[in-house]
């Protein structure tokens, strides 16, 4: 596998929105430090409880962030894709892994070990501080979510998830009933009959672990915000 320049890793970094901002030189050591890496569809890139080893930042293809319990059932936290990064907590308390880790399509990614990105953050605060604003944007994510759970009905919190995963990738959504019911809070049960309601209202098509959304504006109504 080919390795890609430090500045042209430096140029894919300050595109993502954690490292947008930092100073060219910033950027430049980040890049150094960082590892190329690829995983196949499918692939487990870590899983929770693992050791801690560092952060990653994810070029293009899709991460599935969930967790399994003793009986094997499985509960999808979220999907990542292009532009996101993950690993955060872990990269900063040293702890092991919150949970698992599964490309779910060939995914390209850029890793920072832990010890090399604490030594840089010594050194360079500013970056320390934007970690520290994107562990408060995390934080709002989670405060957010709980209040959907409370106050907002199954519908509405369906739609949210639907047209978040359609902004972030696309109006033809790879995701099952399964996970969209982890993502929201409700039954697979409950996400089937809401899905089938929209598809017979000619709002989206279903296909297998997969559906299309035909009209955005749609389901910004539905989600009952003006846009996302």
């Amino acid at each position: 596998m080919s390795e890609l320049a430090p500045d042209r890793i430096a140029r894919l970094l300050s595109a993502n929105p954690f490292f947008a901002g930092l100073a060219q030189d910033a950027l430049e050591r980040i890049a150094g430090i960082c590892r190329h890496q690829r995983l196949a569809a499918r692939a487990v890139l870590f899983l929770k409880g693992d050791p801690s080893d560092g952060l990653y930042a994810i070029r293009s293809g899709q991460i599935r962030i969930g967790t399994t319990d003793d009986l094997g059932q499985q509960m999808t936290m979220n999907f990542l894709g292009s532009g996101d990064i993950f690993g955060e907590i872990a990269l900063l308390d040293g702890r092991s892994r919150t949970a698992d880790a599964v490309a779910m399509e060939d995914t390209e990614m850029f890793f920072l070990p832990r010890r090399d990105f604490l030594k840089l953050l010594h050194r360079e605060p500013t970056i320390a501080l934007q970690l520290i604003e994107l562990l408060c944007a995390r934080l709002r994510d989670v405060i957010e979510r709980m209040e959907e759970v409370a106050f907002l009905p199954a519908e509405t919190r369906l739609a949210r998830r639907v047209l978040m995963l359609a902004t972030d990738y696309g109006t033809e959504i790879h995701v099952s009933q399964d996970e969209l019911a982890s993502l929201t809070g409700v039954t697979r049960e409950t996400v089937n009959r809401q899905l089938q309601c929209w598809k017979r209202a000619g709002l989206l098509s279903l296909g297998r672990s997969r559906l299309t959304v035909h009209h955005l504006d749609d389901f910004r109504h539905l989600a009952k915000i003006g846009a996302i």
